[in-house]
């Protein structure tokens, strides 16, 4: 995967607080995640959000509702 995580989004705000800077939100735990977890998000350093996420959601599973590591 080359493009990253589907599941990632960038938010100025959230927790009842503003940021100056947008921060990495995952939308399948509904949080914000540490600048670790958003390398493995965006396929830095040749990770892969659908091999090393417990939390990446595979496109098929979507519509089930199941999490890739539920098997």
């Amino acid at each position: 995967m080359s493009d990253g995580c589907p599941h990632l989004a960038y938010r100025t705000d959230g927790d009842g607080k503003s940021f100056d800077v947008a921060r990495a939100f995952c939308t399948v735990t509904d949080s914000f995640v540490q600048p670790m977890r958003a390398d493995v998000c965006t396929a830095r350093y040749g990770l892969s959000p659908a091999d090393d996420c417990e939390f990446y959601v595979t496109p098929d599973a979507e519509t089930d509702g199941s999490f890739a590591g539920d098997e």
